[in-house]
């Protein structure tokens, strides 16, 4: 075992279950599988080898918290090694971009949205889907349903295509936004994508969020299933009815259950539990322990499943799922 691994599962197992997954959530799928590994083949560690790694730990971070005149680049260094290039750069680009004064796009996230649909409605579609990318999630929803039904289509397309901007394209923007954000250092804006498409038309209500996905799927079915896949994730089975759990549990073997209930929030176990007998949750409880550590692909693949299901489930009219910010069902 790689020792720098071997010293990171010692640390995270002491640091106790709900702080060592904190932590976890901000590991790539790669760094998740080999700290699971490594935890897994961990046996006997002596008291005294968790005092001394804890203690280089220590010792490491106080070399964080010292001030350095260049922090642009010390902060650009941490992040990827942290977090590898990819995501390093867009982390950095919201860090940048949240430092900044409050202006262009900044301003825009405070207008109502009917503003905001009002100043940009003219705008190119490429335009638009540029300064939606760059708004808050819930204010991109908002004025997207605020702009003309051709619009909106076209905009949540090239968003869901969007490729990222050039720094000659980008500069004119933020020229024209106050300079508000900055593609120093970054070949090309990451943000934008089928997962932002997907948040955004999320945040909007069932009418708008149907005619949308109806018209990509126009366009390109790949694409909408894509889109549709992201929008509907494990987690947002918290928004199922007990009645629709009950059911469900039905349709699901308990192995299944028990490897993609592995990698699940605390509240969507608890959730499935409750809608148990007594002696199953014990069961599952008791599975699920003794079961350790599972790769991170297999709770993915069994989770993938277990959607499949409900999404059958749910087009013949079994179940219903709340959606996302409303009291409405889909």
């Amino acid at each position: 075992m790689d020792e720098g691994n071997r010293k990171s599962a010692i640390l995270l197992m002491s640091l106790g279950e709900e702080a060592a997954g904190s932590v976890l959530q901000y590991l790539s799928q790669s760094q998740v599988e080999a700290m699971g590994e490594a935890m897994a083949n961990l046996t006997q560690v002596k008291r005294d080898e968790v005092s001394q790694i804890l203690e280089e730990f220590r010792l490491e971070t106080e070399q964080y918290s010292a001030i350095h005149v260049d922090s642009g680049s010390y902060l650009r260094t941490v992040l990827n090694k942290a977090l590898g290039n990819d995501r390093a750069a867009s982390l950095l680009e919201n860090i940048l971009k949240s430092n900044e004064s409050v202006s262009g796009i900044g301003r825009l996230n405070q207008l109502e949205a009917t503003e905001v649909a009002e100043l940009i409605r003219d705008e190119h579609p490429q335009i638009i889907a540029t300064l939606l990318v760059h708004l808050d999630r819930s204010k991109a929803a908002e004025v997207l349903e605020q702009l003309p039904e051709r619009v909106r289509h076209d905009a949540v397309l090239r968003v869901a295509t969007f490729g990222g901007v050039q720094p000659a394209a980008l500069k004119e923007l933020t020229d024209v936004l106050n300079e508000m954000l900055s593609g120093e250092g970054v070949k090309r804006s990451r943000l934008g994508g089928i997962r932002v498409a997907a948040e955004i038309v999320n945040m909007m209500g069932s009418a708008g969020e149907e005619s949308v996905l109806k018209h990509v799927r126009e366009h390109d079915e790949t694409l909408a299933q894509k889109m549709i896949d992201e929008m509907f994730l494990f987690e947002n089975l918290l928004g199922l009815e007990d009645r629709s759990v009950q059911l469900l549990l039905k349709e699901i073997e308990s192995e299944s259950l028990i490897i993609a209930l592995k990698g699940a929030p605390k509240e969507l176990l608890e959730k499935f539990l409750k809608n148990m007998s007594q002696r199953a949750a014990e069961t599952l409880r008791e599975d699920m322990e003794t079961r350790g550590a599972v790769r991170v692909s297999q709770v993915e693949t069994e989770q993938k499943a277990i959607l499949l299901i409900v999404r059958r489930l749910v087009d013949a009219g079994e179940i219903v799922l709340a959606a996302p910010g409303n009291d409405s069902y889909v």
